[in-house]
């Protein structure tokens, strides 16, 4: 049996079919799912999905930047809301560092689960020292 080997799309492309037999992988495109935007009296509402992690997060950094730009000046605080986010790693507490450099003064606050993931992440690295978070919605609207 030959040596396993391995290519990038543009060589297979340029292979016959003959030339690979394993398989063949191509780059898939992660969209933000379980997304909403909601105005409330005094403040935006972005819920955030299950999971985020590497392969979402440019998507929904893009998708918070759209709802901010669309407000405009109209903006008065921005709430993101992990309380249904069950997973997240580091690049949430980056997306999150990246939404509040991204509103400059405008106030940013955080809902998260007291026990859950997402706040245990916004601990470790930090940047609970630089946004609010509170334990559900409701909590963080009226802070």
């Amino acid at each position: 049996m030959g040596m396993m080997e391995w290519t990038t799309g543009q060589e297979v492309a340029s292979r016959s079919p003959d030339e690979y037999a394993l398989c063949q992988v191509s780059a898939v495109t992660f969209l933000p799912t379980s997304c909403g935007v909601r105005d409330l009296p005094g403040c935006t509402l972005f819920t955030l999905p299950p999971e985020i992690d590497l392969s979402n997060t440019a998507p929904l950094l893009a998708a918070v930047t759209a709802a901010v730009h669309a407000r405009g000046g109209r903006l008065a605080m921005l709430v993101l809301d992990l309380t249904g986010t069950r997973f997240m790693d580091s690049q949430g507490a980056r997306l999150v560092d990246d939404v509040r450099r991204l509103l400059g003064g405008t106030p940013l606050r955080v809902a998260a689960s007291p026990h859950g993931v997402p706040r245990r992440v916004l601990d470790l690295t930090g940047v609970r020292r630089d946004v609010p978070v509170y334990d559900d919605v409701p909590e963080a609207l009226s802070a």
